[in-house]
């Protein structure tokens, strides 16, 4: 009898990209280059199938679509030529946008914002980051119970959360997310508060706290791991680290601190995982010393630096001391590197993988540390 061999594995999730140019933004003729890798970059994090990427030039934001209706039947059309299973914004449509999206495509529209949440609820690990990952998808599908919820894990298909309930059901459905959303407000609550003791405990140990912080995938990390002999997780995907990692610390013989990596950074980081991770955060706005990371290959690294400023001005970390450092100069030719440097005078250029400048580094930081005390 013959024996007859299937594969059982189901292929990856695919998904049409769009992002907008606006032409009375201040942008008119460029692409935002940033912004269409970073996109790129949080789907393929998702592990997704890119089918294609649309830049749509707009003038004025329609009510309907955020675009006109003749380009959103265009990218409709596109999108069923091309089979996708879902298209994915890269700004956030309305809730009555997103339903109108749905309506004229047939299939599920996620956009950045549950982009990055559900790449948080991926990687959430401990019992306080997936508290914290719960509460921010519950904030965010409250105002979208008809959205159309596509299951991303390849063993499973289908759609779930469908429109077509009936408003007897939404009421329900609304009920009990609000009574969902208490309850894990009170769970992260005991949480936070043991967060504080350990905090404190930390505090009458008398050492000074050094918190690593910075853009996603900026090697943060990595340079943890380099720095204190540590094996952090550490993986070339944004948002790698979601908990506070802390590690004791020696920048000089006889000196030691407690080196905290934390959650990184992105731009229009939704509200609600800013607000879920608060505590989390907030260990950058107590320690002694900000260590700011930056990827010095990227092209976008000015833009990264404000974006992480701004975040920090936002958790009332923005008057610690820190030290700038330009991670991963092995990635750079001589030349590029010390253009980065002109443009960061006060930055410490290292390479977390192979230690160049960590020497350096740490003799900044002890420096710092010193001034401080």
């Amino acid at each position: 009898m013959a024996h007859h061999l299937y594969e059982t594995k189901e292929r990856h999730k695919r998904a049409l990209l769009v992002s907008i140019n606006e032409k009375n933004s201040g942008r008119i003729g460029s692409v935002p280059v940033s912004d269409e890798k970073e996109l790129r970059g949080l789907a393929e994090t998702l592990e997704l199938e890119i089918a294609g990427h649309e830049m749509v030039n707009v003038r004025d934001r329609q009510p309907k679509f955020g675009m006109g209706s003749g380009k959103a039947a265009e990218l409709a059309e596109l999108a069923a030529s091309l089979e996708v299973d879902f298209l994915v914004f890269d700004w956030e449509p309305s809730p009555s946008q997103q339903r109108n999206w749905e309506d004229l495509s047939g299939i599920p529209v996620l956009d950045r914002q549950e982009l990055i949440i559900r790449i948080f609820a991926k990687r959430a690990a401990t019992r306080e980051a997936v508290l914290q990952v719960q509460l921010a998808q519950l904030h965010y599908r409250l105002p979208r119970l008809t959205h159309k919820y596509i299951d991303l894990a390849q063993q499973r298909g289908g759609h779930y959360g469908t429109r077509g309930a009936g408003e007897t059901k939404l009421e329900t459905d609304r009920r009990t997310i609000e009574r969902k959303i208490q309850q894990l407000e009170k769970d992260i609550e005991e949480v936070t508060k043991q967060r504080q003791v350990q905090r404190r405990q930390r505090q009458r140990q008398g050492l000074p706290v050094c918190a690593i912080v910075g853009y996603t995938n900026a090697g943060k990390s990595c340079l943890l791991n380099a720095l204190t002999g540590s094996a952090v997780l550490v993986e070339d995907k944004l948002f790698a680290t979601l908990d506070a990692t802390t590690r004791r610390f020696e920048p000089e013989p006889g000196m030691t601190v407690l080196l905290t990596d934390t959650v990184g950074f992105i731009r229009r980081l939704p509200h609600t995982l800013i607000k879920a991770f608060r505590s989390t955060l907030e260990e950058a706005a107590h320690a002694s010393l900000l260590i700011h990371v930056l990827d010095a290959s990227d092209a976008n690294i000015q833009s990264c630096y404000t974006t992480t400023v701004g975040v920090l001005g936002e958790l009332g970390a923005g008057a610690i001391p820190s030290v700038t450092v330009l991670n991963k100069i092995d990635l750079l030719a001589d030349t590029h590197t010390e253009s980065i440097c002109l443009d960061f005078p006060e930055g410490i250029a290292v390479s977390a993988k192979n230690g160049k400048g960590l020497d350096t580094l740490q003799s900044c930081i002890a420096d710092k540390i010193r001034s401080i005390e």
